[in-house]
């Protein structure tokens, strides 16, 4: 288990799509987080299919040399409905990865159920959800949050692997936020799931600013 009161980490998000690609930075050192950047790339103007995946590609090797980020966190491929869809997607993941690859960045991948739990505690919540939850323990203005929400998953991401990285809520056997919160009384015995992760997150904010 990693060290996280000692750790600095820099994760690179990315919620890969074929016309617009989420990214973000966190910048993490032990319990605090920064988001350096986060958006949508907007690639849905370029014709075909290959210019569009190149320009992905550019782009993230431009971040990389911007941030110099520790890890790549991704999410995994999905199934859909549409098999040329999934195969598009399949298709920005591996452009993506690829583009870590080339500057020696190290891969973690993440199913989208995964990701969902690690914020709302609901494996099934919306996007709509997910950024929402997201402004609130993140602080984030509203002016801020970015009108894609490609960008907010990516920050999910990234987030979700920060916790992967020896979160507090892995402190004494706790499995989950509920457990978590309830140990270290931040939140009333009758919250659970996004209620009791909220509370955990807004009281640990409190403390740090005493």
């Amino acid at each position: 288990m990693i060290d996280k009161n000692r750790t600095e980490h820099i994760i690179l998000g990315v919620d890969p799509g074929t016309l617009f690609m989420g990214y973000s930075i966190l910048h993490t050192v032990g319990q605090q987080v920064e988001i350096l950047e986060f958006g949508a790339f907007d690639v849905h103007k370029i014709e075909g299919q290959y210019p569009r995946l190149q320009k992905e590609f550019f782009f993230l090797q431009e971040i990389i040399d911007k941030y110099h980020p520790s890890c790549l966190a991704i999410e995994t491929q999905f199934v859909d409905k549409n098999p040329q869809t999934m195969i598009k997607i399949v298709h920005a993941q591996g452009v993506a990865i690829a583009a870590a690859l080339s500057k020696d960045v190290p891969i973690y991948e993440y199913s989208p159920m995964k990701i969902k739990m690690a914020i709302t505690g609901n494996g099934h919540s919306s996007k709509e959800q997910v950024a929402g939850m997201l402004q609130r323990f993140m602080h984030i203005p509203e002016e801020k949050m970015p009108k894609k929400l490609d960008a907010t998953d990516a920050l999910a991401i990234a987030y979700c692997h920060y916790l992967q990285l020896g979160m507090p809520v892995s402190e004494g056997g706790a499995k989950d936020w509920t457990t978590f919160a309830r140990r270290k009384g931040l939140t009333d015995k009758g919250m659970t799931g996004p209620a009791a992760q909220l509370a955990a997150a807004l009281a640990t904010a409190k403390k740090r600013k005493k």
